[in-house]
């Protein structure tokens, strides 16, 4: 693509150091961003500061540094609920990861709300953290869990969702933007009649908050969760949002110090939002880092982010397009890009993903090759993985020239080895 305009990736490559190497002796090519993000030097510096400078344990210590840990750790928190607009900073509680978030609503609301013959809805696509969970909480209460599935353009069947809501529903559980087929879905709306039925709408956005500008409020979602280490901050961090009214009638998911008011023999009292569901010392580093990866995505800002991003969607959607017998999964983008996030998983006939991936790798390039923690939709389509090229805004539109013409090499010498 020839422009001469610079991109936000031009501005940002040199941030993220480990994309300056070489893989093979080739220039590392990284298109894996949906499995996990690489990591700007703004990120790293603060979370080396913290442990250079303030570290101690939160909230209990008098002295100077506890003090310190316990700002950076709380004023993560703040920056967090504004990201994505929350009215109240104790709607962000902290967990491990998303799919921690997911099993927190799971073994707290579900548990006590939950009953035989209720029905959870959820869709095909999604990923294996928001199907097992709603399993197993369905094992133990007696719920019925229901699948919306695709229309014939591979898109959130919204006729069949609407024919299974019902009087019983009680929970939606639906991802925003799916990880294997990089549909957008339309959760203002499948939230809106969620709740016209009286049920509550748990969005997992862990593909849309790196991506898309988030605001809870306006999405009107009951709960949300995301993962830090897919938006520019360490494994190890992920959140739930929850409405303020409705975290505080969930009971506590774990037990032990930092979640408690007072501790007698024989009962205790829980402490207050969002502390009741942070058991045990927190990962504190990692929400500093969480912290700092909110200030840089905001300092970008993320409709810039988007926007550059559907730029790239299109043009890699493009380019895979010509290619011959390959199959693109996944609704198709709008010439602006609009419609899909900037991740695509695709097959080659009679060429097994992990063959391209590892050919791929030796050239420098990394894809991600297997079911992408989607089974069931994989089943779907009767295959059992898939090819996946996911972006991010460091990405640039030569790397995308590079990954087609290497991609194009490697179908061709496999098929003249079938041949």
């Amino acid at each position: 693509m020839l422009t001469t305009e610079k991109t936000i990736a031009d501005q940002v490559r040199t941030d993220f150091p480990i994309l300056n190497q070489k893989i093979h002796g080739k220039p590392l090519i990284y298109f894996d961003s949906a499995a996990s993000s690489q990591k700007p030097t703004f990120v790293l510096d603060k979370l080396r500061h913290y442990y250079e400078h303030d570290h101690a344990n939160v909230h209990r210590g008098i002295h100077t540094l506890s003090n310190r840990a316990t700002e950076a750790y709380e004023g993560a928190r703040d920056k967090v609920a504004e990201f994505i607009n929350a009215r109240f900073r104790e709607e962000i509680v902290y967990t491990r990861n998303a799919s921690e978030a997911i099993n927190l609503v799971a073994y707290t609301w579900g548990l006590q709300n939950l009953k035989e013959g209720d029905e959870i809805i959820l869709s095909m696509m999604e990923h294996h953290s928001n199907i097992v969970p709603w399993q197993m909480i369905a094992q133990k209460t007696g719920a019925i869990l229901k699948y919306v599935g695709l229309t014939e353009e591979e898109t959130f069947n919204f006729e069949e969702y609407k024919s299974l809501l019902s009087d019983q529903t009680k929970l939606v559980s639906i991802v925003h933007v799916s990880n294997m087929l990089g549909n957008i879905n339309p959760v203002e709306d499948i939230i809106k009649l969620a709740h016209e039925k009286g049920a509550k709408v748990l969005i997992d956005a862990c593909q849309s908050t790196p991506h898309l500008p988030i605001n809870v409020q306006e999405m009107d979602c009951d709960w949300l969760v995301a993962s830090g280490h897919k938006m520019c901050a360490t494994t190890g961090i992920g959140f739930l949002y929850g409405k303020k009214e409705i975290l505080e009638e969930m009971p506590p998911f774990l037990g032990g110090g930092e979640m408690i008011e007072e501790v007698f023999l024989d009962h205790s009292i829980y402490g207050e939002l969002p502390h009741k569901f942070e058991a045990g010392t927190p990962a504190i580093g990692e929400a500093v880092a969480l912290g700092a990866a909110v200030d840089y995505l905001t300092n970008i800002g993320m409709n810039k982010i988007h926007q550059y991003e559907e730029q790239l969607t299109a043009y890699l959607y493009e380019k895979l397009a010509k290619i011959e017998n390959l199959k693109i999964y996944g609704i198709k983008p709008t010439k602006e890009g609009k419609g899909r996030s900037s991740l695509t998983s695709f097959n080659v006939k009679n060429i097994h993903g992990n063959d391209l991936a590892t050919m791929l790798d030796q050239e420098g390039i990394a894809i991600r090759s297997g079911h992408h923690c989607t089974q069931p939709i994989h089943r779907y389509f009767n295959i059992s993985g898939s090819a996946r090229a996911s972006l991010y805004f460091y990405n640039t539109f030569a790397e995308i020239d590079r990954f087609i013409e290497v991609l194009q090499e490697t179908i061709d010498f496999f098929t003249t080895m079938i041949e």
